[in-house]
């Protein structure tokens, strides 16, 4: 619970005592988490009414890439799965201590035989950020693309040393 004040004589505050707040236990958190995540009822999917059911819908399309960041003497790799992305369909921003990948995917399906036609439209998009373990020349990065994996080499702007420690 947040203090609260009062003004005493003049214009000094003076403060109130509080209660203190409950701190969550771990087990709280998580209990919220899955809460946040699995809204009650969504194991019945035929017992969801239309609008109740709609904001969830969501959480379960949500797609982040993987992303490997590696640290070299004089550059950052970061390498990132895209499985089903187009190049065309990549957005890559690169900031001297971050980068952020957007993409989307549209994919669609048409069988028609007969009176039977049947449509499936799947589609998606995401958007990851991730930050440099150092910083990094933004203008000077190059990116690469071949089979889902984007690879973006961004060189250093001051390239790091290394020393050897002796293990006792």
């Amino acid at each position: 619970m947040a203090k609260s004040t009062k003004e005493g004589k003049g214009n000094l505050k003076t403060a109130e005592k509080s209660t203190p707040a409950r701190t969550m236990t771990p087990f709280d958190e998580m209990e919220q988490m899955f809460k946040h995540f699995f809204p009650q009822g969504w194991m019945h999917p035929m017992r969801w009414e239309w609008p109740a059911w709609a904001p969830s819908a969501g959480q379960f399309e949500a797609r982040s890439p993987k992303v490997d960041i590696i640290e070299r003497d004089k550059e950052i790799v970061v390498r990132a799965e895209t499985p089903g992305v187009d190049k065309k369909d990549l957005d890559v921003t690169v900031s001297e201590n971050s980068v952020t990948i957007k993409g989307s995917t549209r994919e669609e399906h048409r069988e028609e035989k007969g009176d039977y036609y049947r449509t499936e439209i799947t589609q998606g998009s995401f958007t990851r950020t991730v930050a440099l373990p150092c910083e990094g020349n933004a203008e000077k990065a190059r990116a690469e693309f071949k089979d889902g994996i984007l690879e973006l080499t961004i060189p250093k702007v001051t390239a790091s040393t290394r020393h050897s420690v002796k293990v006792e």
